[in-house]
């Protein structure tokens, strides 16, 4: 590792004697970190932002692409955060504080929203995560190899973050570590607590820059294309080997000094991938099984009703089964619409037989001839027992038919997908789990009177 603590020290000479930069060569290059940490740390994270789409957002404030309001929202608080860290860096009085880095949870995630989460014994459950305010349930995370890896608990989270603020404070005072290490052991230090129920990748990744920028080195991206390799130097410091992991963030602030050089020289900064890193993203999703290649036949759209919604219902059926007891009664509809028709209530009763709709669906598209443009699904439980207000439960499925994909949408998701491909068991399982989960958290809220 000291050769590359060399390399650093090196290219820190330069490129502090560069300092000040041109007026014109510093904006160039503080957009380009700025765009560059944005995206990646996010994209690390799931969000779906394109490179050219967070540019739009935060440099012009505009929105493209198909992409949830949260996931915009996101991007630009966390954009908020990283102008904030620099902001404390040049604060020279006042030293990092817990207050601090609550503030920065609170500004990444927005407001407080549920989650799917993992209980204790490894079982999957839904939680609402509070912004700004440490954990109350411990956290973990499914490793590759099905264990389950647990973070400090709840109980021990504020010491140990005491502990930590007051460690970084303590070594940045004595200036014995080079910065590239005290940040990055900062960084390990803080995943290794998680004090957060959510956003604790963004804000060790945000503290680890706060460092750099305080000792006036640009700061660090990860980039979400080396995510693998990220999250393998963390695994190695989970066993023991601090150095791998320091080691692997400083090759990412070469990379930055690198840039920074060249932005003060007035060089291109614009690297020759900026482009190709889109274009193969793009590839990659083209080249799996969502490719878009078939289109909206009416044998195709007769194929996606049988194999992949209906599956879907008929697991809805049966998950509701279990609820029925704690209503007076219930009722479901399937309402499906084909060009120029509008056929409603091809399931209205209160038994069903499967054969007989897909023996219906058949008749109104293969035997008419007649593409289907919109195909929904509608359980409905009446009159809720436990209370005197009649409480009803609805729950929708909208499926809509375009010319080269379908969309199945919720009120809890949405998913395209392609024709020509049945959907496994999994991804419709987790199309519908969320709208059971939001029935049986609506009659809890029922019985605790709420």
């Amino acid at each position: 590792m000291q050769d590359i603590i060399e390399k650093i020290k090196e290219l820190e000479a330069q490129w502090k004697a560069l300092q000040p930069m041109k007026a014109e060569f510093q904006k160039k290059f503080d957009q380009k970190m700025r765009l560059e940490f944005n995206y990646n740390s996010n994209h690390i994270e799931g969000n779906t932002l394109t490179y050219g789409e967070t540019e739009l957002l935060l440099i012009f404030d505009d929105t493209k692409g198909n992409h949830t309001y949260r996931e915009y929202e996101e991007m630009k608080e966390h954009d908020v955060a990283y102008q904030l860290i620099r902001e404390w860096a040049k604060d020279t009085e006042h030293p990092l504080t817990e207050q601090q880095i609550k503030n920065l949870n609170k500004i990444i995630l927005v407001r407080p929203f549920w989650k799917e989460a993992i209980t204790a014994d490894g079982q999957p459950t839904r939680r609402q995560i509070k912004v700004g305010d440490y954990k109350e349930f411990p956290n973990s995370v499914r490793l590759q190899n099905g264990e389950i890896f647990e973070y400090a608990s709840p109980t021990d989270t504020p010491i140990l973050m005491g502990e930590l603020v007051q460690w970084y404070r303590t070594e940045s005072e004595k200036e014995e570590k080079h910065p590239i290490e005290l940040a990055a052991l900062l960084h390990y230090k803080f995943v290794r607590i998680h004090p957060f129920d959510d956003g604790n990748g963004r804000i060790s990744r945000l503290l680890m820059n706060y460092v750099l920028l305080k000792n006036d080195l640009p700061p660090v991206v990860v980039k979400s294309a080396d995510k693998r390799n990220y999250l393998a130097a963390l695994h190695s410091a989970d066993t023991g080997d601090l150095a791998a992991f320091v080691e692997y963030i400083a090759h990412q602030l070469v990379w930055s000094l690198e840039m920074g050089i060249k932005a003060a020289k007035g060089e291109s900064i614009e690297e020759p991938d900026d482009l190709d890193k889109e274009i193969s993203l793009l590839k990659k999703e083209l080249a799996n099984e969502n490719v878009l290649q078939e289109t909206a036949t009416v044998e195709n759209i007769a194929q996606v009703i049988e194999e992949n919604l209906i599956p879907l219902f008929q697991w809805v059926e049966e998950k509701c089964e279990g609820l029925k007891e704690f209503f007076f009664d219930y009722d479901r509809t399937i309402n499906l619409e084909v060009e120029q028709d509008n056929i409603s209530k091809l399931i209205g009763s209160k038994k069903i037989v499967w054969e007989n709709v897909k023996a219906d669906i058949h008749y109104h598209l293969i035997t008419s001839g007649k593409k289907a443009t919109h195909i929904s699904y509608k359980y409905e439980l009446k009159g809720l027992k436990k209370t005197t207000h009649a409480r009803c439960f609805y729950l929708n499925i909208h499926v809509h038919f375009n010319e080269y994909y379908y969309t199945i949408k919720t009120d809890s998701n949405e998913n395209r997908f392609p024709y020509g491909k049945k959907i496994d068991k999994n991804t419709l399982e987790e199309i519908a789990k969320p709208l059971i989960k939001n029935i049986i958290e609506g009659i809890k809220q029922v019985n605790n009177g709420k």
